[in-house]
């Protein structure tokens, strides 16, 4: 266990970023040239960075059984395509 001890995984913010996962909101043309595309990227400690919408209000009393979200997370989505572009480069393992 890291970080607090309640949580058994925490965010380093010192991992930086290594490569994206998939292409991005430019290359799906989800971006229509604005800038705050969503996006999901590998960090150097292996964990992946994904920038997307904050619904974290919008689905505060509508989350599943058992999902649960805290003080210092949030709840973001991203386009459909973006996943599934991005599929190719996540690892099974």
């Amino acid at each position: 266990m890291t970080g607090n001890g309640w949580r058994g995984w925490e965010a380093d913010p010192d991992a930086a970023f290594v490569r994206r996962f998939g292409k991005s909101a430019e290359e799906l043309t989800d971006s229509k040239g604005k800038q705050g595309c969503p996006d999901i990227w590998e960090l150097s400690n292996g964990g992946v960075a994904v920038v997307g919408r904050d619904l974290t209000d919008a689905y505060a009393g509508r989350l599943p059984e058992g999902v649960t979200v805290v003080h210092d997370e949030r709840l973001v989505v991203i386009p459909h395509a973006m996943l599934v572009a991005a599929k190719t480069d996540i690892p099974d393992a």
